[in-house]
């Protein structure tokens, strides 16, 4: 929101990054990430003192208080990856407003995550009368998991900072859209949670909703969609 005050921007290979996980489980920490020529919003997966992922927001709110793009620059892919070896499977990041997009949870699955993580600043409505914003996620969370039979992972930011009061509820959904855990709304809370990574391959297994993907068609369409004037 507004200007930064400061740059806080470190580079991803910063060593406080490593140190994360070095003497425990891994960690998905949110960093605004230095390079060269551009800032970006980032998450990176840390395990064992190495940073194995990094995902770079995709989209970016530009509206109302919200000026995101003013400091950062988009990121130009996403990927799934694979789960440390204790835990197993695939996962896949989605910082706030990318989970807002219906298309990127859909590519992340057919990328073969079976757990998103979805780590979030996300603060009560400006405007609760034409968008609540604890019911949209509420919505949005619970829909992803089920219809795409993945564990959805939300963590959502707690306090105040320029005007705005993030809400938290950070919570865990499993394949069938039950939500397991949640935490409280507007005050700090640990939340620790035990998930069978590969139920989400289970659910698939006995009601194959995302198997049947049909790229062939989506490159089609979408590329229909390019030539007839879309954003490429």
């Amino acid at each position: 929101m507004g200007a930064l005050k400061q740059d806080t921007a470190i580079e991803r290979t910063d060593p406080r990054l490593r140190a994360l996980s070095v003497e425990g489980p891994s960690v998905l920490a949110g960093l605004h990430e230095y390079t060269s020529m551009r800032a970006y919003n980032t998450a990176v997966l840390c395990t064992e003192g190495e940073v194995v992922h990094a995902h770079r927001k995709l989209y970016l709110p530009n509206y109302l208080a919200w000026e995101e793009r003013k400091h950062v620059s988009p990121g130009q892919s996403l990927r799934a990856y694979p789960l440390p070896r204790s835990t197993g499977g695939r996962g896949a990041t989605l910082i706030c407003n990318d989970a807002w997009q219906p298309v990127l949870p859909w590519l992340a699955v057919q990328d073969g995550a079976e757990v998103i993580f979805v780590p979030t600043n996300s603060a009560a409505s400006l405007d609760p009368e034409s968008m609540d914003t604890v019911l949209y996620w509420d919505t949005l969370l619970s829909y992803t998991a089920r219809m795409l039979q993945c564990w959805v992972v939300f963590v959502n930011r707690v306090g105040n900072e320029h005007g705005a009061t993030f809400w938290g509820g950070s919570r865990v959904i499993d394949p069938r859209g039950t939500v397991v855990a949640q935490a409280p709304q507007w005050e700090p809370a640990l939340l620790t949670v035990d998930i069978d990574v590969h139920e989400a391959r289970r659910q698939r297994r006995a009601v194959p909703l995302v198997a049947e993907a049909r790229l062939g068609l989506i490159d089609r369409e979408v590329r229909r969609l390019i030539d007839e004037g879309g954003d490429s």
